[in-house]
């Protein structure tokens, strides 16, 4: 019983020692690279069990930052599911190709909720990627966040996505 006791005591302290050494620093984000990807119109697949189902076929575009730039490379897709509530859930999955020659994979997924009538407000997206090992080898290490939002390119419909690696 009383190793109980004192179990007991110590975990009502352990919050008082946390206080007192005060919280550690919440992670930052870096800014790696910006893409402007080029979208396809949607195709409509159709109604399923879980919602309105179809894809945007990729079809280019460019992007660069800091330490690396390139295009993007046409043929992939982002594979969305919208629900009656407004809400939609996006799975892309495309190539980007550095300027030097060097190809990765990009899968994003993420969630947003629209407004009836109301414009597309940015969205978070969780990017993965897979990239050869090398000089771009760090793209496939930390954890990192991606911002979408509508393109500016006036000739096509595209998105600008910002990719953020936490520090």
């Amino acid at each position: 019983m009383p190793v109980l006791k004192i179990a007991a005591l110590a975990l009502s302290l352990a919050p008082v020692a946390v206080a007192a050494q005060g919280a550690p620093p919440a992670p930052q984000l870096e800014f790696m690279f910006e893409a402007e990807v080029l979208l396809a119109p949607r195709v409509e697949v159709g109604g399923t069990a879980f919602g309105q189902r179809g894809y945007i076929p990729i079809i280019g575009g460019t992007f660069s930052g800091p330490a690396i730039k390139g295009k993007v490379v046409p043929g992939g897709w982002d594979w969305q599911l919208q629900t009656s509530a407004g809400c939609s859930s996006l799975h892309a999955d495309y190539f980007l190709q550095t300027d030097d020659g060097v190809m990765f994979n990009v899968v994003n997924h993420g969630q947003f909720c629209l407004e009836k009538g109301q414009p597309f407000t940015p969205a978070f997206t969780q990017p993965r990627f897979e990239a050869p090992m090398g000089r771009y080898g760090w793209l496939n290490h930390g954890a990192w966040i991606s911002r979408l939002e509508g393109g500016k390119d006036p000739a096509h419909p595209s998105v600008v996505i910002r990719f953020y690696r936490a520090r």
